[in-house]
This record gives structure tokens, C-alpha cells and sequence, in this order.
């Protein structure tokens, strides 16, 4: 039914990086996330699972303010990120989302040459000096996001000219360019081939040796394979998170044993 969790390849941290108390989202008056409780580790790949429409990437998007797009959308609780609160009238969106970078479901290059994707974010928020400074930030980002071999020689091409899995890389690439601590991914796999998922879900295991990474699947078994850590929503409720080992192996919950073998979802 799905793998095994793979042995740790690194020793995770213990260093809370987010935690969120309380947290309650209502779209209008319907209660979309209830009463959510989570903390998730600086240098851990954290899964969010649970069935379609079950609250997964409404949580998600309250970690960088992407709901306050959304002029329905009440965040409630209390989010925290390394102790300080996203949701403080001081804090800017903006700058929150250069430190929690963000990937979604299906790839989106902006119209721009494969540089100019990774250069935008770096130069909106001041980091490079000048054009030597943003060549190195490019170089750098683009070999994290495991694409740099493929495109080094065509980097004024159009991003929208890649493979689906290499625009993959290119948002993960363009969303580290900004020196971000945490990274979100929603459902970063699901547009994509089983060779080109293979291909992200290897650059996610390698990128938690640098940031937090926080990934909503629908693939119990992608869950299993890239995370340290899970967490199982079920209609609108955090029912169970802890280690991926013990989530997919023993879980204490009988909704979350009902999913993972396929009686509910």
C-alpha cells in the first residue's frame, strides 16, 4: 500500500522553527481549519495528508499569510515563527514570504528567461549589490534546486520552454533564491511523471539539510518516503502528527489507520 519510511539520512533537529496554538480559519461562516495544534523542526521534511478538501493546504497557506489574498478568509490562533508572531500588525507579508518560500501544484515560471525567474526575487528584496553578485546568486540557486547541469547553457531561454519536471525545479530553484528558512510545498508532484517526482522528491531530502520543508501530498506514499514527520487532517481537524515511522506503522488514531489503508479518503 505504500513504503516503507527510509532510514533517517541525517540526524533531524529538535529546534522548533514554527509553532502554531489555537489556529482556527473560517472562509465566511464556514470553519474550514479547527482548533489546529502543530510544531514543525528547523531541518525536517513535514507531511500534511488527509483526503481532498480536508484543510491541508488551507493550513499551509496560514504559515505565509497566503489567505489574507483571500478577503473571506479568517485566520485565528496564534503562528510563530522562530518565536516571533507572522500575524503582528508589524510584520510584513512581503518580507515573511522571502523567509517562508513557496512551491505549488502545478509548476509556474513567470514569462521570463530561466535567469530572470531566479533573479526576480533577489532583486525585489535588495540581495544582490550588482549583476556579478546576482550571477552568483542564480548559479547557487538553481544548483540547489538540481537543475543547473540542464539549463548552465541556456539560461536567457524562456523558463516556460522546459520539461514539466525542470519548471518544477525552477520554482523550487526561484523559491530559495531569496536565502528563505522554511520551504512550502503544495503538492509539488502532483502535475508531474514518476521520473520527474523521483527527481523532486530526491532535491526535497537534500534540501532539509537547509531548510524546514513542509509538503502537502496527497501520496501517502511520497509521505512515507521524503518526511520525518506527518501530519493526518480529516475534515478540518489535525487528528494525529508525529514521526512518519510511527504514523504509517502504529498510529494511535483509528481515523488515521482507516485512511492510511484505504477504509476512509
Amino acid at each position: 500500500m505504500y513504503d516503507t519510511p527510509k532510514a533517517e539520512t541525517a540526524v533531524t533537529s529538535n529546534e522548533i522553527k514554527f509553532s502554531a496554538n489555537n489556529v482556527d480559519v473560517y472562509y465566511g461562516d464556514t470553519h474550514a481549519i479547527k482548533n489546529v495544534d502543530v510544531q514543525i523542526e528547523a531541518n525536517t521534511v513535514t507531511a500534511f495528508i488527509g483526503p481532498s478538501g480536508c484543510g491541508k493546504s488551507t493550513f499551509l497557506r496560514c504559515l505565509n499569510r497566503m489567505n489574507d489574498t483571500i478577503d473571506i478568509c479568517r485566520v485565528e490562533g496564534d503562528i510563530r515563527l522562530d518565536g516571533e508572531d507572522i500575524y503582528d500588525k508589524k510584520v510584513d507579508p512581503v518580507q515573511l514570504r522571502a523567509k517562508v518560500g513557496m512551491v505549488f501544484q502545478k509548476p509556474n515560471p513567470f514569462p521570463k528567461s530561466i535567469y530572470d525567474n531566479i533573479a526576480y526575487g533577489p532583486r525585489i528584496h535588495g540581495l544582490a549589490k550588482n549583476k556579478a553578485d546576482l550571477d552568483v546568486i542564480v548559479e547557487k540557486s538553481l544548483r540547489r534546486g538540481a537543475i543547473w547541469d540542464e539549463v548552465k547553457d541556456r539560461l536567457h531561454a524562456p523558463g516556460t520552454g522546459l520539461s514539466g519536471g525542470q519548471q518544477q525545479r525552477l520554482c523550487i530553484a526561484r523559491a530559495v533564491a531569496t536565502e528563505p528558512e522554511v520551504l512550502l510545498m503544495d503538492e509539488p508532484c502532483s502535475a508531474l511523471d514518476p521520473i520527474a517526482t523521483a527527481q523532486v522528491e530526491e532535491l526535497i531530502d537534500e534540501l532539509r539539510s537547509q531548510y524546514s520543508v513542509v509538503i502537502v501530498t496527497h501520496s501517502m506514499q511520497q509521505a512515507a518516503r521524503v518526511s520525518q514527520k506527518t501530519a493526518f487532517f480529516h475534515l478540518g481537524n489535525l487528528v494525529e502528527f508525529g514521526d512518519t515511522s510511527k504514523i504509517f506503522t502504529n498510529p494511535e488514531d483509528p481515523r488515521t489507520e482507516s485512511y492510511i489503508t484505504g477504509r476512509i479518503g
